[in-house]
């Protein structure tokens, strides 16, 4: 592809909007022309406005260091340079909510990083592998904002990502319960430890709203298009806790299952292995090739050596092995700012590339 997408990151200086800026770093489709972010970023150069801010290991890119940052409530400014923007601000949900239609109401595709339009029912929240069919309702969305060419596309709660795909792989079999617990690094707060020496050595057992999306973002993946809306599904019955952990990246969730129709060890670990979504059946850049690895060693995955498999894209499952109480038990693990956050949303924009929601303006 020699025209490369022109791309916006309205949020760009933020610790999501860094983790954009290195991946679309020689990106086949996608090239970064324009960052936005606060007044108060707004007139210095990129490298200027994250300095002493940076929070990621390695140097910011070369290509994007002397753009100049924009307000990214400048919506026309901004989304005139652009073919399509990312979306990572750190605002009230309500300002969020004005701000993204905006920018899709000047005709400019948004792949969202924020939690504010997961739950508008003509916006499609979306883990590519799994429910690329709910981009369906973006026709229906485009009617309501008056557009033909913008749109807004979510990607889910970064901690999901850890137990979701391997049970998705096994709906044939009916999940009824589910009960996960997700061990979450402290990246997902967008912090380091340098943000947050109270993480050292601590473990505390609240994030605030995270158990809500955790049990019911699930179902709305699972859900269906009708008339024009995205209707969560109605099974199964997930309860969930959410722990904050001394660990940079990666969510590690504890997860067990029983099904209406049990599959055997054999089944299970045969899905897994052979699962593949529509990012693998196009072959999309970012998209890993294999979604979900399974671990035969017991203390497998882990967090430090197992986050970033394929890339920080794919899934690490291990110790499945049947439970006194429920019918499985077994580990997940993913990494919450590439496969979570910023790459997922990546991901996204690729499949609503190759399917022609975005295009060149």
């Amino acid at each position: 592809m020699t025209d490369k997408l022109k791309v916006g990151i309205v949020g760009g200086t933020g610790m999501v909007g860094q983790r954009f800026v290195q991946l679309l770093e020689n990106h086949p489709w996608f090239r970064v022309t324009a960052i936005a972010a606060s007044a108060g970023s707004a007139g210095k150069t990129y490298e200027e406005a994250v300095k002493g801010r940076w929070k990621l290991s390695g140097t910011i890119p070369d290509a994007v260091k002397h753009i100049v940052v924009q307000d990214g409530s400048n919506v026309e400014e901004v989304a005139a340079g652009v073919d399509f923007i990312f979306c990572a601000v750190d605002m009230k949900k309500s300002d969020i909510l004005a701000l993204e239609e905006a920018y899709a109401k000047t005709g400019t595709p948004v792949v969202s990083n924020n939690s504010a339009h997961r739950w508008t029912p003509d916006v499609p929240m979306v883990i590519p592998e799994i429910n690329p069919g709910h981009l369906d309702v973006i026709a229906a969305q485009r009617k309501r904002l008056g557009t033909s060419t913008g749109f807004i596309a979510v990607k889910p709660n970064c901690s999901i990502q850890s137990y979701v795909p391997a049970l998705h792989a096994l709906l044939d079999y009916k999940p009824t319960t589910v009960v996960a617990s997700t061990y979450q690094a402290i990246s997902g707060a967008g912090k380091n430890f340098a943000d947050w020496p109270d993480m050292l050595d601590n473990v505390i057992p609240y994030i605030g709203g995270e158990e809500e999306k955790s049990e019911q973002e699930p179902l709305r993946i699972w859900g269906s298009v009708e008339d024009g809306e995205i209707v969560k599904a109605a099974a199964p019955l997930i309860t969930t806790q959410c722990i904050r952990v001394p660990v940079t990246d990666g969510h590690l969730a504890t997860v067990f299952v029983s099904f209406e129709n049990k599959p055997s060890r054999e089944e299970m670990l045969a899905r897994w292995q052979q699962y593949r979504g529509r990012p693998q059946e196009l072959g999309l850049p970012s998209a890993p090739k294999q979604f979900i690895t399974y671990f035969e060693e017991e203390n497998r995955p882990q967090t430090k050596l197992d986050r970033d498999i394929e890339g920080g894209m794919g899934v690490s499952i291990g110790r499945l092995r049947e439970d006194s109480v429920y019918d499985f038990k077994f580990v997940g693990l993913s990494h919450n700012t590439l496969r979570g956050a910023a790459g997922g949303a990546v991901l996204i924009a690729e499949l609503l590339k190759a399917e022609g929601y975005i295009q060149a303006k």
